[in-house]
């Protein structure tokens, strides 16, 4: 029987539509977007154009303040180190969250050992920051926040328009990784008064190897970056090199496609999400790791007293279920995430994460259900 996908944190597929507007730029249209000399090139650069202006909807943005890069790890490195370095005159103290990704944890800690100091600041048992522990830990050295719009194993939503508006009020930049929510709820860059956003095409049904980020430029303060690379000076000097059109016009169309389902998609997969719930409380020792209340509709992040994540994995070949971040699959630490929520240690050990995606039915939904309840009750009678 077909595997059931049910890990739409760690990547999705690409969505028909998608791939059918990417293949003409693999070969017919396959002119440098830089080359305005000639029809090819600007055929082609008309295509970024308008898969930039797609891109930039999606999160309330101008078309001109989207960089695109090659996918969210870079885009978070971009953001944080590209401002560090740009402000560092104005002083070396970043903020950011416990649970983040490590994508902005681990360029932190790089940015430490360039003599930067970093504030992490922990998350009560749902996974929430307090904002007015943000704005606590803001001294005059503070140049930059970061702190993510929806975690990536437990679905979490934070605060982070009254982040955003701590951060303008003292004169900070704020950083949002939005890759997780953006396309998947509505996520507005300035609402949030964001002034950096990063964004990756293959979480909303858009090719791999493809990113965004948002650079706020409107008006007299806009923001300055260090570029990570040189050469060639393509998207405003901050991302030299030849752009990948057939991703780029992907990840326009994917964007163009959430931002007009977003609704409705948000609507379908929490009522999955909530059916799923349900069917897997009939072992019984569930437990829900993050809040349910402040939490993307396509996340489930649970565990089953008793029972071991990687023991429960591998009981079950036709679903495809993670026990957390993809990035830290092969890691045999639990989750840091679920460590910062105070979580104890066997539960953490026993977190299976389930996200939901836009091809997933009740039917599919509802035999994953069985196939986890039947692996639990058989895993805990092997152990009496």
């Amino acid at each position: 029987m077909r595997t059931i996908y049910l890990d739409h944190h760690a990547t999705t597929p690409v969505d028909g539509r998608v791939l059918e507007a990417m293949l003409p730029y693999f070969k017919e249209r396959f002119a440098n977007a830089a080359s305005a000399s000639h029809a090819p090139g600007r055929l082609v650069a008309a295509a970024v154009r308008r898969a930039r202006a797609e891109v930039a909807a999606l999160v309330g943005a101008d078309p001109r303040e989207i960089v695109f890069t090659g996918g969210a790890t870079e885009s978070n490195n971009l953001a944080l180190k590209g401002a560090a370095h740009a402000r560092c005159h104005k002083g070396r103290h970043l903020i950011t969250v416990a649970t983040e990704h490590k994508s902005v944890l681990d360029p932190c800690r790089r940015l430490e050992l360039e003599g930067f100091r970093v504030t992490v600041l922990g998350v009560d048992r749902e996974g929430l920051v307090d904002p007015k522990a943000v704005e606590r830990a803001i001294t005059p050295e503070t140049i930059l926040i970061s702190v993510m719009s929806a975690n990536n194993e437990i679905g979490t939503l934070q605060p982070v328009e009254r982040i955003g508006r701590i951060a303008r009020a003292s004169g900070v930049l704020f950083h949002c990784d939005a890759v997780q929510s953006a396309g998947r709820v509505p996520f507005d860059a300035g609402r949030a008064q964001a002034d950096l956003v990063s964004l990756s095409a293959h979480k909303l049904y858009g090719p791999k190897g493809v990113g965004a980020l948002y650079v706020r430029k409107r008006g007299t303060d806009g923001v300055n970056l260090v570029p990570l690379f040189d050469g060639g000076a393509q998207e405003t000097g901050l991302r030299s090199g030849t752009l990948n059109v057939p991703g780029i016009v992907g990840f326009g169309v994917a964007a163009a496609l959430a931002r007009k389902g977003m609704a409705a998609e948000s609507r379908r997969t929490g009522r999955l999400r909530d059916r799923l719930l349900e069917a897997l409380r009939a072992p019984g020792g569930l437990q829900v790791n993050g809040s349910l209340e402040h939490r993307l509709p396509n996340n489930l992040n649970v565990s089953f007293e008793g029972v071991e994540a990687g023991t429960l994995l591998a009981a079950l070949p036709e679903l495809a279920l993670s026990a957390g971040s993809a990035c830290l699959s092969t890691s045999p630490e639990p989750s840091y995430v679920l460590r910062a929520l105070d979580i104890p240690d066997p539960r953490r050990r026993g977190a299976i994460r389930f996200g939901l995606g836009r091809f997933n039915t009740e039917k599919e939904v509802d035999r994953a259900a069985r196939l986890v309840c039947r692996a639990v009750v058989r895993l805990r009678m092997s152990r009496t």
